[in-house]
């Protein structure tokens, strides 16, 4: 699939996408990228984060593709079984938080954190690092077998953020390039 044929809806984490996150950037370079707005990011709320997401894939024009990261990865699984079938085409995951991390970010946050181990109802690319400080290898690990996505190594990158040296992140945007191509 062509990024020109497709809606790509960006999926940010708590505090959403800041202007140096690769995310953020990709929306800029990508005509047909667009954020999933949330009314508040500072707090995890299951319900309103699941409603967008489910919301702006329900009025997209063309097929979706999902640019998820962190706590918006959970928001995907979250919404997966909610979303209108087959409009999502696939999902590019990135740095998913564990349950206990979602559980110790605010009191809000523990339905939130009760992730689904079903499998997603698309193809799905799950990118995890070895050193993210937020979920271990081995959590990302069961993430991708729970989801039936597959898992791409990302070595010691952190969290793969801005902070963690990651803003234009031009070997994601390869990684996502090949992702797409391989959904036909």
């Amino acid at each position: 699939m062509r990024a020109a044929d497709l809606d790509i809806l960006f999926v940010p984490g708590l505090d959403g996408s800041g202007p140096d996150h690769w995310q953020t950037r990709w929306e800029e370079k990508l005509s047909t990228g667009a954020r999933v707005e949330q009314d508040d990011w500072s707090r995890l709320a299951l319900s309103p984060w699941r409603e967008r997401l489910v919301e702006r894939v329900a009025g997209a024009t063309r097929p979706v593709v999902l640019v998820a990261h962190s706590a918006g990865v959970a928001a995907v699984a979250h919404a997966a079984p909610h979303l209108p079938a087959g409009v999502v085409k696939g999902a590019f995951l990135v740095s998913p938080p564990s349950r206990r991390v979602l559980r110790d970010l605010n009191a809000c946050a523990a339905d939130f954190a009760d992730v689904p181990d079903i499998a997603l109802p698309f193809p799905a690319l799950l990118v995890a690092s070895r050193t993210d400080p937020y979920a271990s290898f081995a959590e990302a690990e069961a993430y991708a077998r729970a989801w039936g996505a597959e898992l791409a190594d990302a070595g010691d990158s952190g969290h793969i953020n801005a902070e963690s040296g990651h803003g234009p992140w031009p070997e994601g945007l390869m990684r996502f390039a090949g992702f797409l191509k391989q959904l036909g």
